[in-house]
């Protein structure tokens, strides 16, 4: 049986996720990860607050990771 993408809820509090919370739970967990922690429960992991770990989306995307979605160029 293959496994199932939990793409859709966090693993933990079961809200719904973008990609930017699939991106930084692969960037920061497992890149191969199938099942996801939302940026909330991602920083209460790691004991920081959100915004650092948009601050760190932010950077990881400056530094050209594709796994978050590219900046509007307007």
């Amino acid at each position: 049986m293959t496994p199932v993408l939990n793409e859709t809820t966090c693993i933990k509090c079961g809200g719904k996720l973008t990609q930017f919370d699939i991106g930084l739970h692969r960037k920061l967990i497992n890149r191969g990860a199938t099942e996801f922690m939302c940026i909330p429960c991602l920083a209460k992991k790691f004991k920081v607050s959100e915004e650092r770990m948009w601050e760190k989306i932010e950077e990881f995307r400056d530094w050209g990771c594709t796994l978050f979605p590219p900046k509007d160029n307007k």
